[in-house]
């Protein structure tokens, strides 16, 4: 059964340095995580129904299950993704860990 880690970045104080920054070094430290079948960002700010752009970016990680997001995470890589989150998320961040089932 499939897992998604689902990161909600808040808006950045720089949003133009955030960009940078996370596509030119975050992103390329995360992809080194173990077990990582597939990472996907969304474009532009992320808006809801009614108008409102609550986030920034949204990151979208797939492993095979919660298990292996758990070992991803909790590797070297997995370490350095997490250590280097202070360098560019200014605004905070929510993530979200769950297990995929179709229905």
């Amino acid at each position: 059964m499939a897992a998604n880690v689902i990161v909600l970045y808040n808006h950045p104080t720089d949003p133009a340095a955030f960009d940078a920054y996370y596509l030119s070094t975050h992103a390329p430290i995360a992809k080194k995580m173990p077990g990582l079948r597939k990472y996907m960002v969304s474009r532009e700010a992320v808006s809801t129904p009614q108008g409102d752009k609550p986030y920034h970016l949204i990151a979208t990680l797939e492993f095979d299950s919660l298990a292996a997001a758990g070992t991803a995470f909790g590797s070297p890589e997995g370490a350095a993704a997490l250590a280097d989150i202070p360098n560019f998320a200014s605004g905070g961040l929510t993530v979200l860990m769950y297990e995929m089932q179709e229905v």
